[in-house]
């Protein structure tokens, strides 16, 4: 493995990237993301709605970039502890074996993603701002006691230890991919994830392993990691409390996705008294009224 071994899963992944390249280039881009595409406006630095490069997501989205920070942050610190840190956690701090490091995350791990899509679906029922509080609060509950049942070193106190770690990893994770795009509106989405997620997974989520050990190293604790994991749950306990719930709401900067014509009129005849409903978060064009005292109409199309 040290030899050569570790080049496998390398050398596996570039059919797979192909592959996956390959996918990317037949799925079509959304509507939303095509009437965007297709505005014809030039300048859109003072529309916080509108596209930008980096420094206009900066200055029209820097809260929306920091609660995307923090949340990752808190996701990916608990994440890489419980699969990349723990292995090494166990054989040096605990005195386990290697080989019963790794039998004891691999069960785990396969558990912890079985139940991803029960916890994804208790969100569709509760919306994704009660998950995250769920998620935090079971890492600062639970953060001191799992390392406290690791330290019996015993292959039922790894396994049970692993347990507890995995459980607010796995409220994080299961809405990530749902929640954090909603944080940004259509025509900056992707650019703005990807500055949020990105900046958190380098300088907190990855370094996780390193930070947890270096401050073992100058402490002398074996509880600093969860130290460590508790404190960034708590910063992303402040971001969820920050951020507007947006589960069942049609994603910023689009409009609410419908099945049929009757069920948009039925849509927009309820929209006054909908409180998922948001329009000055949709592309509307408000037309000036011809004559008379008719109401304005809203034509759907880019801002």
């Amino acid at each position: 493995m040290v030899e050569y071994g570790w080049r496998i899963p390398f050398l596996i992944a570039v059919p797979l990237g192909a592959v996956a390249i390959w996918f990317r280039l037949k799925i079509p881009e959304t509507p939303a993301f095509e009437a965007e595409a297709a505005d014809a406006r030039v300048d859109q630095s003072d529309d916080p709605l509108g596209r930008h490069g980096i420094p206009g997501i900066f200055r029209h989205h820097w809260r929306a970039v920091l609660i995307g920070v923090s949340l990752v942050a808190a996701t990916n610190t608990a994440a890489y502890a419980l699969t990349s840190y723990m292995p090494t956690y166990l054989e040096t701090e605990v005195g386990v074996s290697n080989l019963m490091a790794a039998i004891a995350t691999v069960p785990v791990l396969i558990v912890m993603s079985a139940c991803l899509p029960l916890i994804g679906r208790l969100s569709d029922r509760i919306g994704r701002k009660p998950v995250y509080g769920i998620a935090v609060g079971a890492t600062i509950v639970l953060m001191i006691p799992a390392f406290t049942v690791m330290q019996i070193g015993e292959e039922w106190a790894v396994i049970i230890a692993l347990a507890m770690v995995a459980i607010p990893v796995a409220f994080y994770v299961a809405i990530s991919a749902s929640a954090l795009p909603a944080l940004f509106p259509t025509t900056s989405r992707f650019g703005a994830m990807a500055i949020a997620y990105n900046i958190a997974v380098s300088l907190f989520g990855g370094t996780t392993p390193l930070f947890s050990q270096a401050l073992i190293d100058l402490t002398g604790n074996t509880y600093m990691p969860a130290f460590y994991i508790m404190f960034f749950a708590a910063l992303g306990g402040v971001a969820m409390l920050s951020m507007r719930e947006t589960a069942k709401r049609p994603l910023l900067g689009s409009f609410p996705t419908v099945e049929t014509r009757a069920e948009a009129k039925e849509l927009v005849e309820g929209q006054d008294g909908n409180e998922l409903l948001d329009t000055s978060s949709m592309p509307l064009d408000i037309l000036p009224v011809p004559s008379g005292d008719a109401e304005p109409e809203a034509q759907p199309g880019p801002v």
